[in-house]
């Protein structure tokens, strides 16, 4: 099981948009990974999951532009910047297929150094905007980095 975990795309400050959509930067950002994760890692997904807030949800919209995945996106609980990883690492415990998670720091990188090595408050990946970080579950149940791939690295 792969799971892609992918941290929302740069957003408006909050004194420009209270909201805080995606910024001309975030909206270009996210469609080249999402290009990335479509057309050369082949990321299949059923659905994408998102926090809700408007950044997160508009960032999984681009995602999903490019990987339709059949079930499409929706807002789950438990994705929110301060949430508690641990909710999401036993939800992952009952999962067998590759999801998508678009969420927030520093949520996403507490759950994955659960993942990686038990420890919420080890950071041991450097979460960056719009990147895609992808960790793999073997068969006896233990997580893996397999790659990452940031904005930046497709320019």
């Amino acid at each position: 099981m792969n799971l892609y975990l992918v941290q929302h795309a740069e957003a408006k400050k909050k004194d420009e948009d209270p909201q805080r959509p995606l910024s001309e930067k975030g909206w270009t950002d996210i469609k080249k990974v999402a290009a990335f994760a479509a057309e050369q890692a082949n990321i299949k997904v059923n659905n994408i999951m998102h926090s809700g807030k408007t950044r997160a949800r508009q960032t999984a919209e681009a995602m999903a532009d490019y990987l339709t995945p059949p079930e499409g996106i929706r807002k789950e609980e438990g994705l929110e910047p301060l949430a508690d990883p641990l909710v999401w690492a036993g939800r992952l415990t009952k999962i067998e297929t590759d999801i998508m998670l678009v969420g927030h720091l520093p949520h996403l990188s507490k759950l994955a150094a659960f993942l990686l090595c038990r420890d919420t408050n080890k950071e041991v990946i450097q979460f960056r905007m719009g990147a895609i970080v992808c960790l793999g579950r073997d068969e006896s149940g233990i997580w893996s980095l397999h790659w990452m791939v940031t904005p930046q690295l497709l320019r």
